[in-house]
């Protein structure tokens, strides 16, 4: 989206710079116009650069967010089976009367 307002915005730069240009023919155009809308349009095109840089960044890190996601949902469901499994393979506490009782048995 602003790649697309920059790209217009430029376009119209470059309209008034060709207009300025033809207009100077016939009169003289003040230079220093000229020279701010050649400085506008390499200030856009450098803006271009760093949209198209920060927008190469951004699919880099959104892709390592997928992976950690991804990454993150595994643990969080190996924990769970874990979690589940130390809970399965608890002994069951006894008391002491209990064990008295089953060693009298056992004798």
């Amino acid at each position: 989206k602003v790649e697309n307002q920059l790209i217009i915005k430029c376009r119209t730069l470059d309209g008034h710079k060709q207009s300025l240009a033809l207009s100077s023919s016939a009169e003289q155009a003040p230079e220093d116009l000229s020279l701010r809308t050649t400085e506008l349009c390499e200030k856009v095109k450098s803006i271009e650069n760093q949209v198209a840089h920060l927008k190469t960044s951004m699919q880099s890190i959104l892709e390592q967010w997928k992976v950690y996601d991804e990454i993150y949902a595994e643990v969080n469901l190996m924990t769970a089976r874990y979690s589940y499994c130390i809970d399965q393979c608890k002994r069951p506490v006894v008391s002491l009367e209990a064990l008295e009782s089953q060693v009298k048995t056992l004798q």
